[in-house]
Order: structure tokens, then C-alpha cells, then sequence
């Protein structure tokens, strides 16, 4: 992959009192790929797309960062930005 970091990481909340944070499209990938909470969902599928392709170059990291956030908060994720 590439070393696309964000100017500002998202942390967001995975349980209770459990937080983590994403720092890159390639974390955040991470996550949407390998550890989402949920079945599915339409920002999380535009999420996992937006975070590939920034990772590929085809899309700005700050759309991948934005589609995260979007993505966290349809699956009821508490997001501090």
C-alpha cells in the first residue's frame, strides 16, 4: 500500500468506553474490511470503496476520511473528530 496518512486521525468508539483510531485510508480499510461490528450498510460499502481507491490515488484521503466518518456514524459508532 502507500503511507497516505490524514492531517487529523478519527477516533471512534468500538464498545463501551472502547476506543480506536484511524489515522490513514489504509487503516481505516483495516477496519471496514476486517473488523466492522455490522452486516453491511451503504456508507460502509461507500466507505471501504473510497478508502481502496484513496489508496490506489484515484480519490483525495479526505473523501476516504469523510466516508469513514459517515460510515462509523450508520453503524452507531460514536466518532470524535
Amino acid at each position: 500500500m502507500n503511507d497516505i496518512t490524514w492531517t487529523h486521525p478519527v477516533k471512534f468508539e468500538t464498545g463501551v468506553g472502547t476506543f480506536r483510531v484511524a489515522a490513514s485510508p489504509e487503516e481505516a480499510a483495516n477496519v471496514l474490511l476486517n473488523h466492522w461490528p455490522i452486516e453491511g450498510g451503504d456508507k460502509h460499502l461507500l466507505a471501504r470503496k473510497a478508502c481502496l481507491d484513496a489508496l490506489a490515488g484515484a480519490v483525495p484521503a479526505d473523501l476516504a476520511r469523510k466516508a469513514f466518518i459517515e460510515a462509523c456514524d450508520e453503524a452507531g459508532m460514536y466518532v470524535m473528530q
